[in-house]
């Protein structure tokens, strides 16, 4: 009896997908945190949220509370996030040990926070680049790395491949009777 080792697909497909799946749990635990770490400085829950909607309404977002506009920023979030999910996972594979894969994952989230906050933001939407809390922001992508460098646990199982059982020898059995030896 052999040791069972679970084996996880490893095809392109395969790991785009869990690193969508990852993508769209760690970005989820990032708008938590900043929701809590805005509604702990006294201010709206969807603050996040309604500072990236203002890309679509302008200033007429950015309020306090949840409206349908906050939709509109949470959408936004959730294709940007999820989708550097899926690019990250199939960029890096499961070429690297856990430790390895958290550290490059969260080096790719503060990356990635710089060069959107700090240079695609405030071409597109200068107001985003410009309202933003940076610190809980960038704890926030901290958080999104790591949780995003638990995509290979959304990986689907492989069955391992079916060994058949060797067929069974005969034994020879053996009586108490006396042997066939013919007389002379």
């Amino acid at each position: 009896m052999g040791v069972a080792w679970e084996r996880r697909a490893n095809d392109a497909n395969s790991v785009f997908l869990a690193g969508l799946q990852a993508g769209m749990a760690a970005v989820l635990w990032m708008l938590a945190w900043l929701g809590v770490s805005s509604a702990w400085q006294q201010g709206s829950f969807w603050a996040a949220e309604n500072l990236w909607a203002s890309a679509f309404h302008g200033a007429a977002a950015i309020h306090r509370g949840f409206s349908t506009r906050t939709l509109s920023g949470l959408a936004l979030y959730l294709l940007v996030y999820t989708t550097l999910g899926g690019i990250f996972a199939a960029t890096v594979r499961t070429r690297f040990p856990r430790f390895r894969l958290l550290l490059i994952a969260v080096f790719a989230a503060v990356c990635w926070y710089y060069l959107s906050f700090h240079g695609i933001w405030r071409t597109v939407s200068p107001l985003v680049a410009l309202l933003h809390p940076e610190q809980p922001t960038l704890l926030g992508h901290v958080i999104y790395g790591a949780a995003l460098a638990q995509f290979p646990r959304y990986l689907p199982t492989v069955p391992p491949p079916h060994q058949e059982e060797p067929a069974p020898v005969p034994v020879a059995v053996e009586s108490d009777a006396a042997p066939d030896v013919p007389e002379t």
